[in-house]
């Protein structure tokens, strides 16, 4: 062993070690390896910044991107709406997101199929009251676990194939992965479902101080329109959209106001005063297709992007004292008053009649480009900065439409993946899916920066020649091994060196290995080929060794110890049901 494998080794190894220990940032960790890294020659310093133009990063920083768009758009509150209305139970959400990635997974790209559904995990985690870790990392398992049922599910099982073509003649064909892979996808969902508890309930660190700042209940007034979907249905319908955050304080009918009673028939141009959390509200409008108070924006009123943002009136605010019916807003200034928050006081004036108060929260309605005059002429104390969807526009079948067209560019070879998923994450701005400041929002920094500087530090291995030299061991000792030993050995070894070879590097080095000393042993070497290509495929230890992995990571809150206390049992598993699964569908004799 030379003094720069030396030196590889204790890079990662000091560095896993204070992943682990979990006292300082992940991105800080994975910077000061790397700067140690360099300085020690083990990488060399053109190299240094090579993994920020890496793939890998593009794809997480895409994904991130695109599943944001999704989420925004509003389809999926739809789809669980109509399809699953009454999945409440964190199981019954857990086993239907998991089958549905890894389905998927099997004929996607596995982080496509994870980006599509995490916004359907978060909106069940809301629906369930669970936190969002409970539903990331198994998903994100489900997904590699998919991965493994056919030649075009992951990286490792293409790769493995051209190897066996290269020795045999003959590759493994689509679905010659599909036994192994829906054994292991069975056992490991199955296992995910029940011990699903032993990731931790986290909580997103680094919360913006918008999502810190929450106003719990604003009052808002809408209209059913002849295009409603409510209409001459019972107001209880209309709440139920709401999913119980909102409830109803009076409904105007012409002159009359009516007590707002769950059967209470709605008709055309009746008014609902409506009371709840700004997202709840804005899934009931949407949804029912409702119309806010306030007169449409159009034309030069409309100027850009219509936006509708959180802010305080102030106490020099000129329009603490008056009502929004007195200022005529919409008409001399082109906004609207889409609702007020009062401490918390349940508000039963209408809007417009209602006298605004130094210390109300209101939401207002306008264009991005006159909001910020606006806000200043008025005095007002903008939220923390933060947007609102209620009454914004959104494109509820565009950014599918968009993700679909990426997904099918990757499957007919017509664009690499990082290109089709970046162009997807721009066509989200195009279109306009998500605001260019959500854009930015959207795409984690820590998770980008900490993969980033991890790359050049774990592809030491390889230029240092460690990897080939960690093979040599392994062929030796795997040569004095009986069949099942040396399967399972080759699988433990590719599932430990997958995090820092990437899963196509490992199968590319240990691949050749694997059926040179199987055939010089007299067995068949599709046995130890396929064991290659699955631990290579299901890196459940690090939040590192797999983009689906990395893509979870901030969003879930993970800590990078949370990986191995769900991963490591799932591995064990998945090597113990392996073994004799592989020497039954591909006998070694």
């Amino acid at each position: 062993m030379t003094t720069q494998q030396i030196l590889a080794f204790a890079v990662i190894a000091a560095m896993m070690a204070v992943f682990i220990w979990d006292r300082f940032r992940y991105d800080v960790v994975a910077c000061c390896a790397l700067v140690l890294a360099v300085a020690l020659g083990v990488v060399p310093t053109d190299q240094a910044f090579s993994g920020f133009s890496d793939d890998i990063v593009i794809i997480v920083g895409s994904a991130l991107v695109v599943s944001a768009g999704v989420a925004r758009s509003g389809i999926v509150d739809l789809a669980i709406k109509k399809f699953f209305p009454n999945l409440d139970t964190l199981h019954t959400q857990l086993a239907l997101l998991m089958i549905v990635v890894a389905v998927l997974s099997a004929f996607i790209k596995n982080i496509g199929a994870l980006a599509i559904m995490m916004p359907v995990a978060f909106q069940f985690a809301k629906k369930s009251g669970a936190s969002p870790s409970k539903y990331l990392m198994p998903m994100a398992f489900s997904a590699l676990l998919g991965g493994l049922m056919t030649q075009i599910g992951t990286s490792p099982n293409i790769v493995v194939s051209r190897i066996r073509e290269e020795l045999t003649g003959q590759s493994f064909t689509m679905f010659d992965f599909t036994p192994m892979g829906v054994i292991l996808c069975l056992v490991g969902i199955t296992f995910l479902l029940f011990f699903h508890w032993l990731v931790p309930s986290r909580t997103k660190e680094n919360h913006s101080i918008e999502e810190a700042v929450e106003i719990k209940n604003y009052t808002s007034e809408v209209m059913v329109t002849a295009q409603s979907t409510v209409l001459e249905k019972r107001l209880g319908e209309l709440l139920k959209l709401g999913d119980g955050e909102v409830i109803a304080n009076a409904v105007l009918r012409g002159t009359a106001r009516m007590a707002p009673f769950p059967d209470l028939s709605l008709r055309e141009n009746d008014i609902v005063m409506l009371e709840g959390p700004s997202k709840a509200l804005d899934r009931i409008v949407s949804n029912a297709k409702l119309q806010l108070s306030g007169k449409p924006l159009t034309g030069e009123q409309a100027q850009g992007d219509i936006i509708s943002v959180e802010a305080i009136i102030s106490q020099e605010s000129p329009l603490k004292g008056l009502s929004a019916k007195e200022l005529a807003l919409s008409y001399t200034r082109g906004v609207n008053l889409l609702a007020i928050s009062r401490h918390g006081e349940r508000l039963k004036e209408r809007l417009g009649s209602l006298t605004l108060a130094a210390g109300d929260v209101i939401v207002l309605q306008g264009s991005r480009k006159t909001m910020p005059t606006i806000m200043q002429d008025f005095s007002l104390l903008p939220l923390a900065q933060r947007e609102v969807l209620l009454g914004t526009r959104r494109r509820a079948f565009i950014p599918l439409i968009i993700l679909a067209l990426a997904m099918a560019a990757t499957a007919v070879g017509l664009a690499p993946v990082p290109v089709a998923f970046f162009a997807a994450a721009l066509g989200m701005v195009v279109f306009r899916c998500i605001p260019l400041t959500d854009f930015y929002k959207s795409v984690d920094g820590p998770i980008l920066v900490m993969l980033a500087a991890l790359i050049p530090v774990s592809d030491s291995l390889r230029t240092t020649g460690g990897s080939d030299l960690i093979a040599g061991w392994l062929g030796e000792v795997a040569a004095t091994l009986p069949a099942w030993g040396a399967l399972g050995l080759i699988l433990i070894t590719a599932m430990a060196v997958t995090p820092f070879l990437n899963n196509a590097a490992t199968v590319l080095v240990m691949g050749p290995i694997a059926a040179s000393f199987a055939t010089s042993l007299g067995f068949k070497p599709e046995a130890f080929l396929m064991a290659v290509a699955i631990g290579a495929g299901c890196d459940f230890l690090t939040p590192v060794g797999h983009q689906c992995n990395t893509l979870v990571f901030g969003p879930g809150g993970y800590k990078f110890s949370d990986y191995p206390r769900l991963g490591l049992p799932l591995s064990f598993l998945i090597i113990l049901v392996s073994i004799p699964a592989l020497l039954y569908v591909w006998p070694v004799a």
